[in-house]
């Protein structure tokens, strides 16, 4: 079996190899024409590496780059075709991957694995990625499940590089998750930098996404005005009003879910969430498995709480 970089001639097994391994249901919709493979592997939005056996293209992984051309990229488009599997495919492929973007240029690669199975999760201890944070409910699962897929966010962070948080008071709720992720990225007592724009709000589909820079109270108490029905999931930058800010959120009912890098200024967000569907879920990471579990608990909580008070 050979690993090497994508050639214009592998995009349409790449695609026949994601119909085989996940049917109609794949979430990203580009893998099923082979022109767009082409396309975003010349424009260098894809960076793709397969598994070739013969002729055949048994495995596919990429580090894939949305919005500006500088921002890390994530580990992503993982596929393997079922007669090869238990081969260490993609983690082999996930290797290649991050040992030619080491060697190119770039700080931290990020990888969002699925919690329908294990498979994702260890590929990426093994891989080096530190699990920081969960997003629940985040995608159409790719297995034909009634249910969304929910994310465990991991970064990876390149050799000679660091990614700080912030040197803060810490929540008593969440301090000892907050102390591992010090001992695992280090902390700063630099001061935050926040962009000309702090607030963004987009739909996706069952979802909003919210990105708060600075919190107060009035923009509180209007987040708590959005529609009930609706399942949100917040971006908090870290600051030293956090231990405030995650009191204020938690008791409006939306709940503390982990960590993710900021795209930019080597900042971090706080996620939190609001409107968690019920699920049980067995994480391979004992910090993300606890997330988890709070989570499912203050969700039950809040839920009991509005239908009293209706």
């Amino acid at each position: 079996m050979i690993f090497r970089p994508f050639r214009a001639s592998d995009a349409r097994a790449i695609s026949r190899l994601f119909r085989r391994v996940y049917g109609d249901h794949y979430v990203q919709p580009d893998v099923y024409l082979p022109k767009l493979i082409m396309q975003h592997n010349n424009d260098g939005r894809w960076q793709s590496m397969v598994a070739v056996e013969g002729c055949e293209v048994l495995g596919h992984a990429a580090l894939i780059r949305d919005g500006h051309p500088s921002n890390s990229p994530e580990l992503a488009l993982i596929a393997v075709h079922p007669a090869a599997r238990g081969q260490s495919i993609a983690t082999r492929l996930g290797r290649e991957l991050l040992e030619h973007f080491n060697a190119v240029a770039g700080r931290y690669v990020l990888i969002k694995q699925v919690s329908h199975h294990p498979y994702t999760q260890r590929m990426a201890q093994t891989l080096r990625f530190h699990c920081t944070g969960l997003l629940p409910d985040y995608v159409p699962s790719p297995f034909a499940s009634p249910l969304a897929e929910s994310l465990v966010v991991g970064v990876h962070l390149l050799d000679g590089h660091t990614r700080p948080l912030p040197d803060i008071v810490w929540p008593d709720s969440c301090r000892g998750f907050m102390q591992h992720m010090c001992s695992v990225f280090g902390s700063t007592q630099g001061a935050s930098v926040y962009p000309a724009q702090p607030l963004h709000m987009q739909q996706h589909k069952h979802r909003v996404d919210v990105v708060i820079e600075r919190l107060d109270k009035r923009l509180l108490d209007q987040l708590i005005e959005l529609p009930q029905g609706w399942m949100i999931s917040l971006r908090l930058a870290l600051s030293p009003s956090f231990a405030e800010d995650f009191q204020r959120l938690s008791i409006k009912g939306l709940i503390f879910t982990g960590l993710i890098p900021a795209p930019d200024h080597d900042r971090w967000f706080a996620l939190f969430h609001r409107g968690a569907r019920s699920r049980h879920l067995d994480l391979h990471c004992p910090h993300m498995q606890r997330l988890h579990d709070h989570l499912q608990h203050a969700s039950r909580n809040v839920t009991q709480t509005d239908r009293s008070a209706a």
